[in-house]
């Protein structure tokens, strides 16, 4: 007890004016720029002539409840963002992107697309109402199965369809690496976008599907038209199928040849040799196992010529033999 008062009746009373001029002044400038944090505020309220710090402003700002409310990013310290040089070969590197349409019904539905940033062949296009990190899986399993080849890379955006754990589990399985663009940028992923681009105007602006059934097949067909007949400007007016196996044989023409060099007959501007060449016989070491160790026991401590040497060796052989 002091004086006759309770210390849990006791309390401190603010003796702060309200600033209510200032307050009404920093509603009135969150209101105007309503993603401006107090720090650009504070600015604009000295510009104004208000004599205030960053700290009063914070306080106010604060009890007025004006915090600009942010969303918070996912931490993805995972994924690949290194960019990658262009490709230089089929089935280095692809691309994987989604697009979007509706049937005649207003129903909407999916396309996975990927394509091949070397030889701009469309790999894979799938279509169905909902497409998971599952689905992704089995299209890019027959992709492979159909090229031959998996890919060393595989471009595409942060969508959670390739985020997932069915993805991250094929790319390990596969040797696959996974690089994701960054968010908001996809010209990061220029190749995919352009081919989804030549898609939407050629074909699904074109016509309209009445069933799922039918977009796939009218894909399909789109599909195989633009790997074989479309020109591509970008591979100076081939299409992509025919560029491919240009760029095949090319490769084939330049890949260098093993040779059996015992077997080959004379070079260019030398005369073969006669049978029974007077020339210096080739010195091997004997099969016999003694005559082996001696033979290279007299070559180490040898003075003389190695040729006398060997031919020593092969008369006492030859003699042994006869005995």
């Amino acid at each position: 007890m002091v004086m006759g008062l309770a210390v849990s009746t006791l309390r401190y009373t603010s003796c702060r004016p309200l600033q209510e001029a200032l307050r009404t002044r920093l509603r009135e400038v969150a209101a105007t720029h309503v993603r401006y944090g107090y720090r650009r505020l504070t600015v604009l309220l000295r510009r104004d002539g208000w004599k205030v710090n960053a700290k009063r402003v914070y306080r106010l700002y604060d009890q007025e409840d004006l915090k600009v409310r942010s969303v918070e990013r996912k931490k993805i310290s995972r994924r690949q963002r290194i960019s990658h040089g262009p490709a230089t070969g089929p089935n280095q590197c692809w691309s994987a992107d989604f697009v979007s349409d509706k049937l005649t019904d207003g129903r909407s539905y999916r396309i996975l697309t990927v394509i091949d940033q070397f030889t701009r062949e469309c790999v894979a296009m799938e279509a169905d109402r909902s497409l998971q990190g599952k689905h992704v899986v089995a299209a890019l399993t027959d992709a492979i199965v159909e090229r031959g080849q998996a890919p060393r890379s595989i471009t595409q955006d942060n969508g959670s369809e390739f985020t997932g754990r069915a993805l991250e589990a094929w790319a390990i399985q596969h040797a696959v690496e996974l690089c994701f663009i960054r968010p908001g940028r996809p010209v990061e992923n220029g190749f995919i976008e352009s081919f989804n681009g030549r898609l939407r105007d050629e074909c699904l602006n074109v016509e309209w599907f009445g069933s799922l059934h039918q977009a796939r097949e009218r894909l399909a067909k789109w599909r195989h038209h633009y790997n074989i007949s479309r020109p591509h400007s970008a591979l100076d007016d081939q299409s992509p199928a025919s560029f491919a196996s240009g760029y095949k044989s090319q490769a084939a023409c330049f890949t260098p040849i093993e040779r059996n060099t015992a077997s080959c007959g004379p070079r260019q501007g030398f005369a073969a040799p006669a049978k029974n060449a007077a020339l210096d016989p080739v010195p091997h070491l004997p099969e016999n196992a003694r005559y082996r160790g001696e033979a290279l026991f007299e070559i180490a401590h040898a003075r003389g010529s190695l040729l006398s040497l060997w031919s020593q060796l092969q008369a006492r052989q030859s003699s042994s033999r006869e005995l």
